[in-house]
Order: C-alpha cells, then structure tokens, then sequence
C-alpha cells in the first residue's frame, strides 16, 4: 500500500515496524481475493501498492498466470520475494510510483489495497487515472479500497483522502460500479480501520477516467 511519498519513508517504515506488525498488515487478502473473484475468470491482475501483501501468494495459489506486482518501495517487494521463494519467479516485480509509471501493456484487473487514499493532491489522482487508463483492458475490472469517511485522516505519518461508495466512485466517472462494500480492517495493534471497497468494470472501449 505504499505511495503517497518517497520510498525511503516507506522503507524506513518497514525497517522500524515489520512488514508484519505495520498498520494494513493482513495474514490473508480475503476481501480482495473475493472480489477478484466475483469479476469472473481474469487471466492478468497488477496489484498497485502490493508490496509485502499475501495477495500475490493467493493469485498464484488460485490460478492466475500472469500477475504484476508495483509498489514503491523495495524493501516491500523484497518481503514478498522472500516468501514465496522459488514462486517468486512466477511474478513480474516492478519497483515504481503509480504517479510516474506508465504502462507498456494492459490488464484484464487492476487491484489497489489502501494506495489512492494517499493521493491527497488532486493531481497525483489524475496521474494514477492516466496509469489506470492505459494499463486496464476494454471491460476490465478495477478493485480498490480505500479508508472509509469515518476512517483514519492519517496513516504512516502521512494525510489520507476518506471516502464513502459514491465520492469513490466519482473519482472513476467512466467505469461502472458492480459491487461495493464496507470492510473493517483490523491493525495488528487491535485498531479497527473501516474501509470501503469497490468492484468496478470498464466500458467496452475506453473514454477518459478522468
């Protein structure tokens, strides 16, 4: 789940906490397996912001042949390269700002777990919308959650943008909302974070997301 700021603060995250004991640490990725789910069969997924997430184990574990991995920060991505040891080779790594990344290729789904509630200033959305554009197949699917409007207003020392079902899906005018939900998610320090989380699917061809 790591944007917002540079790689350094979120390595140093890593090294004070524990990619174990950090707030949005989850020993499973139910939530975001089963919404991926509910898309139907997808044979390529980018996870923004993946990082140190088990959902990569479980996109490998559950079929899924073709999955990509971008987040900030390389000590994140070296956590889960760990884990999955020789599986790791399976993968696509990519060490990038979803600001600055600019896609060679598309996916049938784009999942983000906890990255665009960072993207305070309004041009770094429309930045991630241009990645998203470029990178999301025709009737591809994006799966985002984001801290809910009674969520935290800070996360790792950094602001965060809350936001309900509606002012999500506002922020992706052109994609239809299939499924939302809100989630709590609790921390590895007992906090209770509410979130909310969409299922949305593109048109057939695309028209702007922005």
């Amino acid at each position: 789940m790591t944007t917002g700021s540079d790689a350094s603060h979120w390595d140093d995250v890593y090294d004070r906490v524990g990619a174990d004991r950090v707030s949005w640490y989850q020993t499973d990725a139910a939530v975001s397996a089963s919404l991926i789910a509910a898309a139907g069969p997808v044979g390529s997924v980018v996870d923004i912001g993946g990082g140190a997430s088990v959902l990569v184990d479980e996109l490998l574990t559950g079929g899924v042949g073709d999955v990509t991995v971008l987040d900030l920060s390389p000590q994140a991505l070296d956590v889960a390269r760990r884990r999955l040891g020789p599986r790791a080779a399976q993968v696509w790594w990519l060490n990038q700002d979803v600001r600055t990344w600019r896609p060679d290729r598309r996916f049938d789904l784009w999942h983000d777990r906890a990255v665009f509630h960072f993207l305070t200033d309004p041009a770094d959305r429309d930045a991630y919308r241009t990645a998203l554009r470029q990178a999301l197949q025709p009737r591809g699917y994006l799966v985002i959650g984001t801290f809910a409007t009674d969520g935290p207003t800070h996360c790792s020392g950094l602001p965060v943008s809350r936001y309900g079902p509606d002012t999500l899906a506002g922020q992706f005018p052109d994609l239809e909302v299939v499924e939302a939900r809100r989630v709590e998610h609790v921390t590895p320090g007992g906090t209770t974070q509410p979130f909310t989380w969409l299922l949305l699917r593109a048109p057939g061809r695309h028209s702007g997301l922005a």
